[in-house]
């Protein structure tokens, strides 16, 4: 893991930090989501979880087979990012003292970290059109369906657990 800022004087050399916090990403969801899932009180958020953390190993093992293809190794540059919204996550758990207040925490939690993948990903699939490189670009798309297929099924879950969506209806 790089310590040091990175000097980023052409797209390539944003392409790959941008890949290496993608992997820096990945693996700090790896690390969070099982805490989620012990918090979670709705059988189905845990198992939406566990189903996301499995897509999300297998997301890393494609971050780690581009960044070999590209720089010949599967470094990581630590992304400060999701490491806030692990920790703002971690609080909003902590403090939900009802259970279905907790679940939609997990869920809020969730979506916002999606979300910030999705929008991460897709500059990067972008950055690897430009650059001419097919088939990362081709497994970065994989990747952001999949985030956005996690992303709804949360949505959908959410409205069904979450009380307070219940009586607005």
């Amino acid at each position: 893991m790089k310590f040091f800022s990175a000097n980023l004087s052409n797209l390539r050399e944003l392409y790959i930090n941008q890949l290496q916090m993608l992997l820096s990403t990945e693996r700090q969801i790896i690390h969070a989501i099982p805490k989620m899932i012990e918090k979670a009180g709705d059988l189905q958020i845990k198992q939406a979880l566990q189903s996301h953390l499995q897509e999300t190993e297998v997301q890393v093992r494609r971050l780690e087979e581009i960044l070999r293809q590209t720089t010949g190794e599967a470094e990581m540059v630590k992304c400060k990012a999701l490491a806030a919204l692990v920790e703002e996550a971690e609080n909003m758990i902590q403090d939900a003292s009802d259970e279905s207040v907790r679940d939609a925490a997990i869920i809020a939690a969730i979506q916002r970290i999606e979300h910030y993948e999705i929008a991460t990903y897709g500059a990067v699939r972008h950055f690897a059109q430009i650059l001419g490189e097919s088939t990362p670009a081709q497994l970065l798309d994989q990747t952001i369906k999949e985030e956005g297929h996690a992303d709804h099924l949360l949505s959908s879950i959410a409205d069904r657990v979450n009380p307070y969506a219940q009586k607005a209806a």
